[in-house]
């Protein structure tokens, strides 16, 4: 489907992001009768999970690095086959209602958002399915070259075919690092442990949810089986607490943890590598969401995820979201959730309900597969010890070299007791990530012992703009919808 740029264009949805829940929603709605626009910053769809190389690197196997790769292909098949406007490239950096009640969705366009012109997007309802990034913990020497994170060192050998470095110690917490390790391994990687700061014991205190997600257990076998192939250690109740090297990763320190994460005396072991992937789980990404004005709910580890109703819809009528962005829970729960979103979009914007008893079971997926994602974020959420891993002299907010030293002096001295005040006395948080990095970090230090608030998400700009494309806004001819190429999937 291809827009004028000199005749403004509405859609009856605009969906945000390509991973499984936007492709998800955004072929399900133009298979029901809808007009679409699917807008992501990324040139390929699948967004992080099914991340996969550019053509251009010849891969021959590319689903050898991913699981499920079937029902990734089966959605792409279906978009090229559909009359979505896949809009690729496109960072959206804000969404508003107009005062008709329709949605405006400003993007600008390029490779890093910075390239082009801006644009502009115009839907009557806005289906938000934005992902999320992953949290860091910082500790010694995470700042050294060779420390990467656990999604991104994935990303790296999915996108790029390429390896973070040749002996990488993978650590955090989560189910993802036994997901990166196993990859890494396979890859030729060379992985001395995988050191997991929480447990799996806490999964058999919830027999139900474990009982009815049965996939989840095979994929944990399919995993620990590679793991075990390649005689990878497993270390539980452990951190990687602090990084050796001058201009590299030359080791890493690993510490056995207490229940409250804090580290046991005596029990640091060093473990040479050259490189260190490293997550603590997954934040929501819900900036454009909270901008909006929708409601969030408390996760079990800490994140703010959106408040849903039972067909996905936020609090803002009209603006529904699927996948991460309500809590993290996978591809399959990002599909299902997607689906079940379009079809309710499409009942309202239709105004005729069909498919009852599609959007019954469609629910009772989604609520059986949510009631094991708490029960994981619940499992591997981050105990108030682990600041005792900082000292002083470790960096907190990379952007602006904030350490732990001085966050600790502003709220000692000067009187901080949040994590925005902390902001305003040492610009951490102020850089180029916008807290996205420091922000857990920041909002544990400044609560002292009492129990952190998870960082606010409320952003007036999702991602950064130029203040030519502010300018723009005055301008209705310099926003427009964008002539749209062939899906590059397609082919």
């Amino acid at each position: 489907m291809t827009a004028s740029p000199s005749e403004p264009h509405t859609y009856d949805l605009a969906v945000v992001g390509a991973g499984s829940a936007g492709l998800s929603g955004a072929v399900t709605a133009s298979e029901l009768g809808l007009s679409v626009a699917l807008l992501d910053t990324s040139t390929q769809t699948g967004g992080q999970f099914y991340r996969h190389p550019a053509p251009a690197l010849g891969a021959v196997r590319p689903e050898a690095l991913h699981h499920d790769w079937s029902a990734f292909t089966d959605l792409r098949r279906r978009l090229a086959g559909s009359g979505v406007a896949h809009l690729a490239g496109h960072h959206v950096w804000s969404t508003v209602r107009e005062d008709d009640g329709t949605w405006a969705v400003h993007a600008v366009t390029g490779a890093d958002g910075g390239g082009e012109r801006p644009v502009r997007i115009r839907a009557r309802a806005l289906l938000l399915a934005t992902g999320a990034y992953e949290r860091q913990l910082p500790f010694p020497g995470w700042t050294l070259p060779g420390v990467v994170g656990a999604g991104g060192a994935q990303a790296m050998l999915k996108a790029g075919l390429v390896l973070p470095g040749r002996r990488v110690v993978v650590a955090g917490s989560g189910p993802l690092l036994l997901a990166v390790a196993s990859s890494l391994a396979a890859a030729g990687a060379r992985v001395p442990a995988v050191v997991e700061a929480a447990g799996y014991l806490r999964y058999a205190r919830s027999p139900r949810a474990l009982a009815t997600n049965p996939g989840k257990a095979a994929e944990a076998l399919l995993h620990g089986a590679g793991l075990l192939r390649h005689r990878v250690r497993v270390r539980l109740r452990s951190a990687v607490t602090e990084v050796h090297g001058t201009d590299r990763v030359e080791a890493v320190t690993v510490t056995r943890l207490d229940a409250d994460w804090r580290p046991v005396p005596g029990t640091g072991r060093r473990i040479a590598c050259d490189a260190l992937a490293v997550g603590h789980g997954l934040v929501p990404q819900i900036e454009l969401a909270t901008t909006a004005g929708c409601a969030t709910r408390a996760l079990p580890d800490g994140t703010l995820g959106l408040a849903l109703d039972g067909l996905q819809e936020t609090s803002e009528t009209g603006l529904w979201a699927a996948g991460e962005t309500g809590g993290v829970g996978g591809a399959e729960l990002a599909r299902t959730e997607g689906e079940l979103a379009a079809r309710a979009i499409a009942a309202r914007l239709l105004g005729r309900r069909s498919g009852e008893s599609r959007i019954a079971d469609l629910r009772r997926r989604r609520d059986r597969m949510r009631a094991f994602a708490d029960v994981m974020a619940a499992a591997h959420a981050p105990g108030p010890g682990w600041q005792r891993w900082l000292t002083d002299d470790t960096d907190v907010c990379r952007c602006e070299e904030v350490s732990a030293g001085r966050v600790r002096e502003a709220v000692a001295e000067l009187g901080a007791r949040d994590a925005r005040t902390v902001k305003l006395l040492t610009r951490a948080g102020m850089g180029w990530c916008q807290g996205r990095m420091c922000g857990t970090a920041v909002s544990c230090l400044a609560a002292r012992a009492g129990a952190a608030e998870p960082p606010a998400e409320r952003r007036p700009f999702a991602v950064p703009v130029r203040l030519s494309t502010l300018a723009a806004l005055d301008t209705p001819d310099a926003l427009a919808d964008e002539p749209v190429d062939p899906d590059p999937d397609a082919s």
